[in-house]
């Protein structure tokens, strides 16, 4: 196989398993994050397990839709530019063609008794989905063995959890903390 059909067919499976997997995810960015892990991480390699980290951490904090920006993310670092206009593209399709639909029907979907209660069950199913993603990631971040990011792992839960601190100041605290962190270990470095 010549290495131009090998990026194409790279790029249509990048395309495809987006597509899929936005099709079939309901509850928002951090399932989508949750799918895109298991099919790109544990499932086809082509990201490791601490830079799918990052990437939901970055797609966070950067504004726009999380599912979107960790799409941008995982398309450039599977195939460059082509890879990322891939995964953008496999993952609004299926969203702008659901909502195009439902919003030619939105008053029947609205006052129907059985669509809302649909609606509800997926609520817990979301929820379900969503806690195996924290739980997944915080387990991560036990993993590193580090105290200064169980401390902040700790603190941001403590903040949002018992004190309803908005989560942009946690982002841009935790941000500040890498930063200091990263200055503290350039000063060891430079000190040995």
């Amino acid at each position: 196989m010549s290495k131009g059909s090998a990026e194409k067919g790279r790029l249509a499976r990048l395309f495809f398993s987006m597509l899929y997997i936005s099709a079939f995810t309901f509850g928002g960015g951090f399932v989508i994050v949750t799918f895109m892990k298991r099919k790109f991480v544990d499932e086809l390699k082509w990201i490791d397990e601490r830079e799918m980290l990052d990437m939901t951490a970055l797609a966070q904090s950067s504004p726009g839709a999380i599912a979107v920006n960790a799409a941008i993310q995982v398309g450039w670092k599977v195939a460059g530019f082509p890879g990322m206009i891939a995964a953008v593209l496999g993952t609004v399709i299926p969203p702008m063609a659901i909502l195009s639909v439902i919003s030619l029907f939105y008053q029947a979907f609205a006052e129907n008794r059985y669509a809302a209660l649909a609606l509800k069950g997926m609520q817990c199913g979301v929820a379900a989905v969503i806690l195996d993603v924290s739980v997944s990631l915080g387990i991560n971040v036990i993993k590193t063995r580090q105290a200064v990011h169980m401390i902040i792992m700790a603190a941001a839960f403590v903040a949002t959890f018992f004190f309803g601190v908005n989560v942009i100041w946690i982002i841009l605290c935790a941000a500040a903390a890498g930063i200091l962190r990263a200055f503290a270990d350039r000063k060891e470095g430079r000190r040995k």
